[in-house]
């Protein structure tokens, strides 16, 4: 970019990062990765090579390939569409874009996208998987630990609400 007021001099730029979150567009159509301000989530890029294990507490979109297991316990686990996952995978949630191979175990749900593949055995409450996905495995419905984390969602919510409702008023 030229400076208007000086025809022959540069102006001197600088360039955005190329994979800075904020800018970054989530694979998931359900929820964009910057939409709720409170949920903490991590994005592994598509250049990124990951062997070994990765544990977390917040939601995690991976573009890139990890070999391993992922943990991710209540949280919620994106596979994009470049990804390449040879890995168990633990999380509530999990959403497949792109490509699995291993064992995937969710508390909630599990969505294999158009364009997703997974080769391993699924194990959760609920399963949705598109046309024109790829699946090779077993699935096995338990509704166990959907229903364990409703009543522990429940129990919260009503802590919180007694909570609310505690400590001094004033008249």
């Amino acid at each position: 970019m030229w400076d208007k007021k000086k025809p022959d001099t540069p102006q001197a730029t600088v360039p955005e990062p190329k994979n800075w979150l904020p800018n970054k567009k989530s694979t998931d159509a359900m929820r964009p990765l910057d939409a709720p301000a409170n949920r903490a989530a991590g994005w592994l890029g598509s250049s990124l090579h990951v062997k070994g294990d990765i544990t977390g507490s917040e939601d995690l979109l991976i573009d890139g390939s990890v070999e391993g297991q992922i943990q991710l316990g209540d949280r919620k686990l994106t596979v994009g569409t470049s990804a390449k996952l040879t890995a168990d995978i633990n999380a509530r949630d999990v959403v497949v874009y792109g490509s699995v191979k291993g064992n995937v175990r969710a508390k909630g749900r599990i969505e294999i996208k158009k364009d997703g593949s997974v080769v391993g055995n699924l194990t959760t409450a609920q399963i949705m998987i598109e046309d024109g996905a790829d699946f090779k495995g077993s699935i096995e419905i338990d509704r166990s630990a959907a229903e364990e984390a409703a009543k522990s969602a429940s129990s919260r919510a009503a802590a919180a609400a007694a909570g609310a409702g505690a400590g001094p008023k004033t008249i």
